[in-house]
């Protein structure tokens, strides 16, 4: 009689590491090069929120945010093919929508559309008592900015992107990138104080 052998140790196949987001988004763009609508329908629907939050805070109107968008993905539908890496996707699509959405606000100020600080209630600009009333007052300060200031500090202090992505979603080099975010800080800290409020939210 032989002895009894031990069952030989179960071992755990290798998992293939999950794709990452940037993986997907890259895989979603090939296949909509290819046309692929289901493609484009969850590249719109993964980006959405993201840019929606964006163009809001440029302009609070829900039909300006969506217009960029939809000019944002029909420019991703046609141009899907074009895209070679040399940036993450993300990065790629924000530099879409930024482009659109400098054309617009610059195509309504020139058919006189009013401002996004002149349709505000300028009564109702107060000191801030909480976090909601500083987002506010923050919000307010950065309307008044050149559009070119205003977008880079959204970009930088808002959605966290790097100088250097910012000229790659901005096409401008990265010592533009800085002169902007300097002169915006300059212009808010100037500016906050007679709104009410505190300069130092804004910090370099």
């Amino acid at each position: 009689m032989q002895p009894f052998a031990p069952a030989p140790a179960l071992t755990r196949m290798p998992q293939s590491p999950a794709p990452s987001l940037e993986s997907q988004d890259a895989q979603l763009l090939q296949r909509i090069a290819q046309q692929d609508k289901r493609a484009l329908e969850a590249l719109y629907s993964a980006y959405h929120r993201r840019l929606s939050r964006f163009l809001l805070r440029l302009a609070p109107r829900h039909d300006f945010a969506e217009e960029v968008i939809n000019d944002t993905f029909w420019v991703v539908w046609c141009k899907a093919a074009d895209f070679r890496g040399a940036s993450r996707v993300s990065t790629w699509i924000l530099g879409i929508a930024y482009r659109h959405a400098l054309h617009a606000l610059r195509q309504e100020r020139r058919v006189g559309a009013p401002a996004v600080a002149e349709q505000e209630d300028a009564a109702g600009i107060a000191e801030p008592e909480d976090d909601g009333d500083t987002q506010d007052w923050i919000a307010h300060g950065l309307s008044l900015l050149p559009d070119e200031q205003r977008l880079t500090l959204e970009l930088a202090y808002f959605l966290g992107y790097s100088c250097e992505e910012i000229a790659t979603i901005t096409e401008c080099p990265v010592g533009t990138v800085k002169a902007r975010m300097f002169h915006a800080r300059e212009k808010l800290r100037l500016t906050l104080p007679s709104l009410g409020g505190n300069s130092s939210v804004i910090r370099s």
